[in-house]
């Protein structure tokens, strides 16, 4: 279940959070137009050339859930078509990888989300057993099992899951505030921040 956030733009989740919460631009979506997933964090770590436990966790996380992996690095490959086709299956909302993957043709063909650091065709190896649920480490931000992980074609924000209510309510309210505002309304707002900003560093002309 998302709660309300996969109508939320990651946009306004991030001026909302700030860049903390934002994974870095290298994990991005894979194919487009991508859709917008959001979904609670099933987080996986897996050590460098290691895919074991994402291919454990497409069997256990729950309908809905957005599977984040840790990755050791971007060698080898942590899941292909059938796992994808089997996360999607599953009601798996999509993943979000500190990694790559492959079979992006089969992924695209069937559109299952990935957001993830690139694609290369040789796969990792299947021994290294992890807990799973525990943080992990994805695009710079620590994911804990419950957050909130909102992703689109922007890219992906982690919102902290004791915050999640809070956060959707601002949310809202700052949508409708900027689809009641026109954009000349908008654009003389806009002119008068930037004057002042220029003014109080001295700017003249």
């Amino acid at each position: 279940m998302d709660d309300g956030f996969a109508d939320i733009p990651t946009t306004t989740l991030a001026d909302l959070l700030g860049r903390g919460q934002v994974l870095d631009y290298g994990v991005r979506p894979l194919w487009g137009p991508v859709p917008r997933i959001a979904g609670p964090a099933y987080p996986v770590r897996c050590p460098p050339g290691d895919n074991l436990m994402l291919h454990a966790a497409i069997h256990r996380a729950p309908a809905g859930a957005v599977i984040v992996a840790e990755s050791g690095d971007v060698d080898y490959a942590l899941a292909g078509g059938n796992v994808c086709a089997t996360a999607q299956r599953r009601g798996i909302a999509g993943f979000v990888l500190d990694g790559v993957i492959r079979d992006l043709q089969e992924v695209r063909e069937a559109r299952f989300p990935v957001f993830a650091r690139g694609v290369i065709p040789i796969p990792g190896t299947k021994a290294a057993v992890t807990p799973l649920g525990e943080p992990a480490r994805c695009g710079g931000v620590t994911v804990h099992a419950g957050d909130i992980v909102v992703a689109d074609e922007e890219g992906v924000v982690v919102v902290p899951g004791p915050e999640a209510s809070q956060v959707l309510a601002d949310a809202r309210a700052k949508l409708a505030k900027e689809e009641a505002q026109t954009l000349d309304e908008w654009a003389e707002a806009h002119r008068a921040k930037v004057d002042a900003a220029l003014e109080a560093g001295g700017f003249r002309g």
